[in-house]
């Protein structure tokens, strides 16, 4: 007979409230009949679900395994269970189980797999999705030593299996394609004798486990032990559904106990280590704080985090970098004084625009742009710089006025056509390069033959937004710094026979490295924590890669994105914490190191 426990809730006219407890029997209230096995039955296991139960039982040398299911459309009501379906699978007998009883469990993704003790070291599998398929026969025990204890972890994914030398370990099937019993990790033994028992926690991935002289308190997804104590002759364990409370029968009688165990998945491992998680073909970094399903396995590391952050910067101070330093070098040493007190305050205007704003536009127009003229900003990117040298060949014999507003410092203003017109070109030849080269569609031409996954919204559109968020920053300290190098150093430099480029490299540069080497620190830790235009202008995933093409998730925009659905004061809401602390770190680590260097800049182009 199948018994489980039920609870009523009534309310009484003063407002009192009463939780009563009562039997339920899914199955029915008549005995089971199991016709086909022979002999007293040995092992029983039971998984239920909101959908679906499935029982099996063991006798002699069968199991027969029998599946039941809701009607559709009732999966979540008080519906009676109605039987699909039965199997029979034949057992080879087990020479030798140390005398002890077989041991049976049902587990896997969706009730699929039947574990059956095939003699005292090894598993059988039977893949129940497959007509009860013999899987895979695994020693799970080491030599000399025997299975002794074997339980479902909560989820009904993996098994933990004690041994007789107090050894305790986490298995599952392998999602690769060979579908292997693995064993993904093994927690610190017990040192009283073989492992009597092991309880699972019922909400959480934490279990309890115990042998005759001592027990401890586990959390598999963080691979630690939480607690170890020793009691003398303990028979049996129980924790409660809020995992709170604890009984012991030893030896002494019950004891009884109050566990304070707020966040035991939270571990150095956990935060920054590969883990094995359920359903996954291999140890990873994974950030996923919540899901769907019941059987969800918290992934907290924070590698996929820290990296994006690493990579928006990267590709943001990419686009920048060029740009304000080369603006900067050109408004305060080049450009004719009118033309600067117009341009200089119209970049710093830039700093000024919300980067929401920026974001904004970066999601809807730029990223929807970049995919579907991908091959013309190529070309732009290789034609552009060779313009730019041609022009710089061709520019010292351009005789007549244009010359004459060369030398006055008007020359961007004469060549500020050339971009537009080579940008124009380029954007125009895209379609037909599209078509010529990438077959239609370059995105996809880029996925098929390198590789390389295209998102629309990735780190290349997330450089440029953000490049342009940062390219004020770096060119206002910078030509500051630039403009302020004393006269006399110029005109001494070019009075000796320097040219103007000359000086500027050897003289203006070199006095100026501590602005600019500020600058570019100041641009990068605005980078690191910008918020709002990664939220917006990337896919906002946490990948682990550098691949320009693809979408991350910085620091700072998973605490936008998660903190406000985080319930307080949970593992969530504290690791979030944890992160604005990593974030805190490395922009502390950037400024400091910054400092140094500007200070040690400082001391050896100060005397000039």
């Amino acid at each position: 007979m199948l018994v489980q426990i039920g609870y009523s809730v009534s309310y009484g006219d003063d407002g009192s409230r009463a939780v009563r407890a009562r039997l339920e029997y899914p199955l029915g209230e008549e005995p089971l009949r199991w016709a086909g096995l022979a002999g007293p039955i040995e092992a029983l296991s039971v998984l239920q679900t909101e959908e679906r139960l499935t029982l099996a039982a063991a006798a002699g040398d069968a199991v027969q395994v029998r599946f039941y299911a809701r009607p559709s459309g009732f999966a979540f009501v008080d519906a009676d269970w109605q039987e699909r379906g039965k199997l029979n699978i034949p057992l080879e007998a087990a020479p030798d189980l140390d005398g002890s009883s077989r041991r049976m469990m049902i587990g896997g993704n969706r009730q699929r797999f039947l574990f059956v003790q095939a003699d005292a070291r090894s598993l059988a599998v039977y893949d129940l999705a497959a007509d009860a398929r013999l899987h895979a026969l695994t020693q799970v025990a080491g030599e000399g030593a025997s299975i002794t204890a074997l339980e479902r972890l909560s989820g009904g994914t993996s098994l933990l299996i004690g041994t007789s030398e107090g050894a305790l370990s986490q298995w599952f099937t392998n999602v690769d394609a060979a579908e292997t019993f693995v064993r993904a990790r093994e927690f610190d033994p017990l040192e009283g004798g073989p492992v009597r028992g092991i309880v699972p926690e019922q909400g959480r991935r934490g279990f309890i486990a115990f042998t005759d002289a001592d027990w401890g308190i586990y959390h598999s997804t963080a691979g630690r032990r939480v607690l170890h104590l020793e009691d003398a002759g303990i028979a049996a364990a129980a924790i409660n559904s809020r995992s709170d409370r604890l009984l012991l029968n030893t030896a002494s009688g019950v004891r009884y106990y109050g566990i304070e165990n707020e966040h035991p998945d939270v571990s150095w491992t956990l935060m920054w280590g590969q883990v094995w998680y359920e359903g996954y073909a291999e140890p990873s970094y994974q950030w996923q704080s919540s899901s769907a399903s019941s059987d969800y396995e918290p992934k907290l590391s924070l590698v996929p985090l820290s990296l994006g952050t690493l990579k928006a910067t990267f590709y943001a101070m990419l686009f920048a970098i060029p740009l304000g330093l080369a603006g900067a070098v050109y408004t305060a040493v080049f450009m004719a004084p009118e033309m600067r007190r117009m341009i200089k305050p119209t970049v710093e205007l830039m700093a000024a625009l919300p980067t929401v704003i920026l974001g904004f536009l970066g999601g809807l127009m730029l990223a929807p742009f970049i995919e579907a003229h991908l091959p013309g900003l190529a070309l732009f990117l290789v034609l552009f710089p060779l313009f730019v040298v041609l022009v710089s060949l061709l520019w010292q014999w351009l005789p007549g006025p244009a010359g004459s507003w060369a030398q006055r410092g008007w020359t961007a203003l004469i060549l500020l056509p050339l971009p537009v017109l080579i940008g124009w070109g380029c954007i125009a030849l895209s379609p037909g390069l599209e078509t010529r080269f990438f077959g239609g569609d370059a995105p996809a031409w880029i996925t098929a033959n390198l590789g390389i996954s295209f998102d629309q919204r990735n780190a290349l559109v997330v450089g440029v937004a953000m490049g342009f968020a940062v390219v004020p920053t770096i060119f206002s300290i910078a030509e500051d710094a630039l403009f302020g190098v004393p006269k006399q150093l110029i005109s001494g430099s070019l009075a000796l026979g320097a040219s103007m480029w000359h000086t500027t490299m050897h003289v203006v540069l070199p006095t100026a490295s501590p602005g600019i080497f500020s600058a570019l620190m100041i641009g990068m830790g605005r980078a690191v924590g910008e918020t709002m235009i990664v939220l917006m202008a990337t896919g906002n995933t946490p990948l682990l890669n550098f691949n320009m093409f693809e979408g991350m998730r910085t620091l700072s925009a998973n605490i936008a994105v998660e903190m406000p659905e985080a319930e307080v004061a949970s593992t969530h809401y504290r690791v979030l914490f944890l992160c604005a602390l990593v974030l805190f770190v490395f922009t502390f680590i950037l400024n400091t190191t910054a400092e140094a260097v500007r200070q040690r800049l400082r001391e050896r182009y100060g005397s000039l």
